[in-house]
């Protein structure tokens, strides 16, 4: 079985407080964006899969471009491939954990587990929590557990905030630490009028333990939601993203990304997340 995990952006972000437990309330809007997805094909240990073959022909192991990992128990063997070299323990990937953890309920059977990395690493875009809710549901499909949404859920929020998201293929208001998900569309005529372009500056990776670090919640004085329903046009003075003073005092090049989208002509541009990446939205002319 092939997949496609796709990437989001974050449609406004605040970080409202700190909470007991260590982690941050925060609200957000996820939004899915299918121009950056990673491919990903999860099989039986026994079978014969396609992407293998296909990533020894594209990919230079001998660069650190393809790496391999066997558990100790043998029930996984997973293969990883990216451009720009794969520099952890793919025993550690997200998949491998999703696998772990349905394993621990269900006694599944071992598998192979082969990912192409495309999406970028430390970029704000959850491609990892993508990769890891597209292996849950895989699992449920190729094992036969008819696990429904609401039960994948809490397996998906096990593995990380924004992991949840990933299960559904439509905008979601995000709340808790971004695995509380309700409801919230687009305007009704957004795709119409405009489009989402995603830039990725090279060489940045933000790390979200940083972009917490340096923090100071606040709770807006209007809720993210209502500033949600003024015009397009308007969310470059009403909507923000909390991590990115914090990020630009580290990174001062991506402040200047962020004007120079702007000056391209779009009605707003943001940093996705913790960053790197940033998303622009402009008009259809």
């Amino acid at each position: 079985m092939i997949t496609y995990p796709y990437v989001k952006i974050n449609l406004g972000l605040d970080v409202l407080r700190r909470r007991e437990d260590g982690y941050h309330d925060l609200e957000t809007l996820f939004v899915p964006y299918h121009d950056i997805h990673d491919t990903l094909e999860i099989i039986k240990a026994d079978e014969y899969g396609d992407l293998l073959a296909d990533i020894r022909a594209k990919y230079d192991a001998a660069a650190g471009q393809v790496v391999q990992a066997v558990s100790d128990d043998a029930r996984v063997m997973i293969t990883i491939a990216r451009r720009e070299g794969v520099d952890w323990n793919p025993l550690d990937d997200l998949t491998v954990k999703a696998y772990r953890l349905l394993d621990a309920d269900f006694a599944l059977g071992p598998v192979k587990i082969v990912l192409e990395k495309t999406s970028p690493v430390g970029a704000g875009l959850g491609g990892g929590s993508a990769d890891a809710s597209f292996a849950l549901k895989m699992l449920s499909d190729i094992f036969c557990l008819n696990l429904d949404r609401q039960a994948l859920s809490r397996y998906a929020s096990a593995l990380g905030s924004d992991c949840t998201f990933f299960l559904y293929d439509r905008p979601m208001f995000g709340s808790g630490r971004g695995e509380i998900l309700e409801e919230c569309s687009l305007p009704e005529d957004f795709h119409l009028r405009y489009e989402i372009k995603v830039v990725v500056p090279e060489g940045i990776a933000v790390s979200t333990a940083d972009a917490y670090r340096g923090i100071v919640p606040s709770v807006p004085s209007v809720p993210l939601r209502e500033r949600l329903s003024y015009p397009v046009e308007n969310w470059k003075d009403s909507l923000s993203n909390a991590f990115e003073e914090t990020v630009f005092k580290k990174y001062p090049v991506l402040a200047e990304v962020k004007r120079s989208l702007y000056d391209t002509g779009a009605v707003y541009a943001s940093m996705s997340g913790s960053g790197s990446a940033f998303f622009a939205i402009y008009p259809r002319f």
